[in-house]
């Protein structure tokens, strides 16, 4: 090789090398660009409200193609409509992340701070689904209560709640779609605030729930238990080296300190339908969300004997003498006098 060629070959090679350098340094410019705004975006994601806040909203919820009303926590508006008379419309306060509302409205509030607003448009598959054909069936109007056997009434047959479309002779058409299948919906909506408060989250997940006010608090209970005693590195290998048979486990008492919510149960609880046949559920629900050890319903049957107890007293003496009546109120540390001025005022 000449020395124009050497010089020629050298000329190439520095020049390759330059454009080697150029494309790795253009390589990580690219990639320290991308890893600004992959940080940039996840900063952006954890400042704000995150899933797993409970948080305060109002908000209006209509179709896109005609404006029908689907959902409301406003007053006015729900006046306006002329819906829910007997129903309460006040904000109300969900958790993100458990679906309490629709998945793209709790997709666009992560991240908000309180005070900001959004509109979200809810495609009609993930608000009520989409229109099924194969869901409006003819069935006989035997299957159909007398008073329901027009267009428009809604029924439920074997479990499933549709609406009359048409009745013909003996039979009917029933759609069994929800009315708002294939509706995409805009949701209006305003931040109202973040609950903070451990028994106002409370109120909120049985509000959502079962829909009931009911007297809660916590309180942490110390209580023993029993707990196996696991045996120390030397004792292991003392037994090891014995060969001595497995022994029985060993159990201790100790004191364990249990985070409770302690709910007042009421008639309207004892009665709720959703309770009766999701309490495990709800209560699970309950100590996921607030992170207690466990739940404990209550109830108060009474408080002191006052005048009840001591008529079911008197009841109970019935077939004593006045002697006998003496005694017995003598055993219950009950002064007679007393009792007897106690009954006079209460038959004045």
């Amino acid at each position: 090789m000449s020395n124009d060629e050497a010089d020629e070959a050298e000329t190439e090679a520095e020049a390759a090398e330059d454009v080697e350098e150029t494309e790795s340094e253009s390589t990580e410019a690219v990639e320290e660009t991308e890893a600004e705004a992959d940080a940039e975006e996840t900063e952006d994601e954890e400042s704000g409200l995150q899933r797993g806040d409970f948080v305060t909203i109002a908000y209006t919820a209509r179709t896109v193609e005609d404006g029908t009303l689907v959902d409301t926590t406003d007053p006015e508006v729900a006046e306006e409509e002329g819906v829910g008379e007997d129903q309460e419309f006040a904000p109300r306060t969900v958790v993100l992340g458990e679906g309490h509302v629709f998945g793209a409205v709790e997709d666009d509030i992560v991240g908000k701070e309180v005070g900001d607003e959004g509109s979200v448009t809810v495609a009609a598959a993930e608000a009520f689904g989409e229109f099924d054909q194969d869901e409006v069936r003819t069935v006989s109007v035997d299957r159909i209560p007398e008073d329901d056997r027009y267009p428009g009434a809604h029924v439920d047959i074997d479990g499933e709640h549709g609406h009359v479309e048409t009745v013909i002779g003996g039979r009917a058409r029933v759609d069994f779609n929800h009315p708002l299948a294939g509706e995409d919906v805009e949701y209006d909506y305003e931040i109202l605030d973040e609950v903070e408060d451990r028994e106002e989250k409370a109120q909120a997940l049985l509000d959502t729930m079962l829909d009931i006010d009911l007297e809660m608090w916590f309180e942490t209970d110390v209580e023993e238990e029993e707990q196996l005693v696991e045996p120390d590195e030397d004792e292991e290998v003392d037994a090891e080296d014995e060969d001595e048979e497995e022994s029985e486990p060993e159990y201790e008492t100790v004191e364990v300190e249990k985070e409770t919510l302690y709910i007042e149960a009421t008639p309207q609880l004892t009665m709720n339908q959703q309770w009766m046949m999701g309490k495990q559920q709800i209560a699970q629900q309950l100590v996921d969300q607030l992170g207690v050890d466990r739940i404990i319903v209550q109830e108060t049957l009474g408080e002191g004997m006052g005048m009840g107890g001591l008529g079911g007293m008197m009841g109970g003496m019935g077939g004593m003498g006045g002697g006998d009546i003496e005694e017995a109120l003598e055993d219950e540390d009950i002064d007679a006098d007393e009792l007897v001025e106690e009954l006079e005022g209460a038959g004045e």
